[in-house]
């Protein structure tokens, strides 16, 4: 198993929230970018404002490397032209894969329609520029019947509005890593989650993010049958080492 080939490598602080300067996230943020193109990661995740930047390092490398990004994050409250028009200076700046954050909390207080609105809008607008798109559900802020509805919600709208040979295309995601739990109780993916969201999900794929921290874990979630893997710590995985990552 190529493991490295699971991995997303991901870095989303701001600079505020790193208590960097602007100067030194973007440091941060380039040699992340170029971590990923040394180790051959599948992906490298990183904010909207960051993907030229790395569409440029990765195209100097002439690397394999894709580019992920973050639409709406970390909340995925914002209104649906936010979505799109973030959405689409992405694209514009050459990223690979969209990773929209559905608004989980409309999709508790009831508001199905605009949830699938916006699931419909933000998979065609990724597709139409074949891309790959991912729906992050938040795990850590529904409980197990609402991760199996939202789940079932973004798989029954990419069924009923896309061809078959897309549905590989669109991820269910779990988790921001960004979420704010209790004390000590997980805010990404957990076995138990990721269980739930497999046997829901299908045929769409599904991105473990957050809470993968060993090489053994990752493993485990592969063999459970995630297709990608967001990470953190991807280099410490892809060497065996136990990571110190929070996501």
């Amino acid at each position: 198993m190529n493991i490295k080939q699971y991995l997303d490598s991901t870095y989303l602080k701001t600079a505020a929230q790193a208590n960097l300067s602007e100067k030194e996230n973007t440091k941060v943020v380039e040699n992340c970018i170029q971590e990923a193109i040394d180790n051959d990661f599948k992906l490298i995740m990183i904010r909207p404002d960051k993907v030229a930047l790395a569409k440029k390092m990765i195209q100097e490398a002439n690397s394999k490397v894709t580019i992920g990004t973050v639409i709406d994050f970390p909340e995925g409250n914002g209104t649906l032209e936010d979505k799109l028009g973030e959405a689409t200076q992405a694209i514009k700046n050459g990223v690979d894969d969209l990773d929209y954050v559905v608004d989980y909390e409309a999709f508790k207080r009831g508001e199905i329609e605009a949830v699938k609105e916006q699931v419909f809008e933000g998979t065609k607008l990724g597709l139409a520029h074949n891309k790959i798109v991912k729906w992050i559900i938040e795990v850590a802020a529904l409980d197990n019947h609402q991760i199996v509805q939202l789940t079932a919600l973004i798989k029954n709208v990419v069924i009923a509005n896309f061809s078959e040979k897309e549905y590989d295309k669109v991820f269910v995601k779990s988790s921001t890593g960004f979420y704010k739990t209790p004390e000590g109780v997980p805010n990404g993916a957990t076995f138990a989650t990721i269980k739930l969201m497999l046997e829901n999900s299908c045929p769409l794929p599904v991105k473990a993010a957050g809470g993968v921290r060993t090489y053994e874990e990752a493993v485990e979630m592969i063999q459970l049958g995630v297709k990608r893997i967001g990470t953190s710590a991807a280099k410490a995985i892809a060497n065996g080492e136990i990571a110190n990552s929070n996501y």
